[in-house]
């Protein structure tokens, strides 16, 4: 009997201690669950900590950039003038063109002119000037230039000499005509179109003077005419021209009197420079006078 109280107690006390087993292991759980609880919850505060950290750094990154764009001085209205400026002077002015320039833009230039006439009347004038210089200082006293009315662009001048064997140096000698005087007038493009030159008096025969006291010679028209030619060089041609025409004095009464007239001589120069131009410089024939 006591054997068997005692084995009833044994059976109890096991199982009480697996009872207590059982509930100690039931108690450990939560622990674990609360364990895993905290390690999740810890895993979460430092997502949100990474999170916030991420976010201050981007809050401060973006306020250092703002910071440095203020920091930057704005364009000054000197900047700003200036950076005007380069741009209008990248658009050419209205109404210029390639040259401008160019060949009459010196600051010297007639004003209200257009450069290329500008130019014509720079080139004229010093050409014109080395003319009269190159003239004063002949020895032969061949000829002698005076500017009509101060006028350096129409001249008159004087021939003194003619062949000293020729009849119309006889003419000139007997009619006590000291000169044959000559007008040239020099037009814009000189030197590289011919003066215009006529005979003012004495009234002349032949010698290829013409009415009004124009002159048929081919090297005073445009095709005839070079730039190379000077004053002096056309006046010593005319002279051989008067003595090989067998030029001479007009002496016969009535005639003497009248007077050349430019603009007789203008028209008389148009005819000829026609008729040579169809003909070319031979004589032409009579019915074309």
């Amino acid at each position: 009997m006591a054997t068997l109280l005692r084995k009833i107690g044994l059976i109890r006390l096991h199982d009480r201690d697996t009872d207590g087993a059982r509930h100690q292991g039931s108690r450990k759980a939560p622990k674990s669950q609360k364990n895993a609880s905290k390690q999740c919850n810890s895993g979460n505060e430092s997502i949100l900590l990474q999170s916030d950290h991420h976010h201050h750094y981007h809050n401060n990154h973006q306020q250092q950039h703002s910071h440095k764009r203020s920091e930057q001085p704005p364009p000054s209205i000197k900047d700003s003038n200036k950076d005007k400026q380069q741009a209008g002077s990248k658009v050419p002015p209205a109404g210029s063109s390639s040259s401008s320039s160019s060949t009459g833009g010196s600051s010297s230039s007639i004003p209200g002119q257009p450069p290329n006439k500008q130019h014509c009347a720079q080139v004229r004038s010093r050409r014109l000037m080395k003319e009269l210089q190159d003239i004063r200082k002949l020895t032969d006293h061949f000829i002698s230039v005076e500017l009509v009315e101060d006028n350096l662009f129409e001249w008159n001048v004087k021939l003194l000499q003619v062949d000293k064997d020729s009849a119309l140096w006889q003419d000139m000698k007997e009619t006590s005509t000291e000169c044959i005087l000559l007008n040239l007038n020099f037009p814009d493009n000189f030197p590289f179109s011919p003066p215009f030159m006529r005979v003012l008096s004495p009234r002349l025969e032949n010698g290829y003077v013409l009415d009004g006291g124009a002159i048929c010679m081919e090297l005073l028209t445009p095709r005839g005419w070079s730039s190379a030619y000077t004053v002096e060089a056309v006046m010593r041609q005319f002279a051989a021209s008067l003595v090989k025409g067998q030029g001479r004095i007009c002496r016969k009464v009535g005639k003497t009197k009248k007077a050349f007239t430019r603009k007789e001589a203008e028209a008389t120069f148009k005819s000829l420079v026609k008729t040579h131009e169809k003909y070319g410089w031979v004589t032409p024939p009579v019915s074309d006078g």
